[in-house]
């Protein structure tokens, strides 16, 4: 097998978890992946992994070798499509990480809207709460809610937004309005769970002062979406980003409270709180990725 082949096959091994695993995906039997491999370190004389009969990891070579094995694929990714592009054919691929409620509402559907334009562009979507690691897992961007600490990777701003506290009519009249931050002691707060970490502390700006309650949970989820959904259902009071909200909010189905004071769930929270792409840093930013970053700037405004 020639170098390409080489890298190819440690990333797949890697992203993968195995080679089993990696095998299925490249459609190579597992005698056929363990003979590869074996191939692959004696080429190099070194040993890239540690394996076990549960797992497998990168020895410190094989971690150097795969990252470097990432920046020259994408490098190869970079001139196939560059040559596509001449040939007037945006192509190439777009692996993209979003929340789970954003993801369903404004993501998804703009991504089915590009693909439709670019067809050749081969899209991936992964939606999850967490905080997702975009080099491991070989992302070209993700969106992100709130101000970002100090990172080295890539912002690009897509719209202002805030976090909001809000309620359905239905849940409203049946418990009256809470007039203050201590009157959500007697409210049915519903709170998001990341990580096994409870986000129940709550943060106000009270007579210029940032005030933090810790708030009771009646249920907890993982998934934004979800915890929408009950709000939406009249089962209580629940902290979201406006943007998830908004659509709720302005055809009335929801109501947002507290809204002078209230400030979000994060020590890095403020009145304002970030929705941004966050990108890798790169020398190159694929083509497919900068005109999907525009292009769904561009789709929000017919939002």
């Amino acid at each position: 097998m020639g170098k390409l082949e080489d890298m190819i096959l440690l990333v797949a091994v890697v992203d993968a978890g195995g080679l089993a695993a990696a095998g299925r995906r490249m459609n190579l039997s597992p005698a056929t992946m363990t003979a590869r491999l074996k191939a692959l370190e004696e080429r190099y004389q070194t040993r890239f992994f540690n394996r076990s009969t549960r797992a497998i990891a990168l020895t410190r070579s094989g971690e150097e070798f795969y990252y470097a094995a990432l920046r020259v694929l994408e490098e190869v990714e970079l001139a196939e499509s560059k040559l596509m592009q001449k040939e007037g054919i945006l192509s190439g691929t777009l692996r993209i990480a979003a929340p789970s409620d954003f993801g369903r509402q404004y993501l998804s559907p703009a991504l089915l809207d590009f693909s439709r334009i670019h067809p050749e562009v081969k899209s991936s979507l992964y939606l999850s709460e967490d905080v997702v690691d975009l080099i491991s897992l070989r992302l070209d961007m993700s969106i992100r809610f709130g101000n970002l600490p100090d990172s080295n990777l890539v912002t690009k701003v897509i719209r202002q937004n805030h976090r909001v506290l809000v309620a359905s009519p239905a849940y409203l009249a049946v418990h009256q309005e809470p007039a203050s931050v201590d009157e959500l002691d007697e409210h049915r707060c519903l709170v998001m769970e990341r990580r096994g970490t409870l986000m129940n502390e709550w943060r106000f700006e009270v007579e210029g002062e940032t005030r933090s309650v810790r708030v009771t949970p009646a249920m907890v989820c993982n998934d934004g979406a979800l915890l929408r959904q009950w709000v939406l259902a009249g089962a209580g009071i629940a902290s979201k980003s406006w943007w998830d909200v908004k659509r709720d909010v302005e055809q009335g189905r929801l109501k947002v409270l507290l809204a002078d004071s209230f400030i979000g769930f994060s020590r890095h929270d403020k009145k304002q709180v970030g929705l941004q792409f966050v990108y890798p840093q790169r020398r190159f930013q694929p083509l497919q990725v900068s005109m999907f970053s525009e292009f769904f700037i561009n789709w929000l405004d017919n939002e």
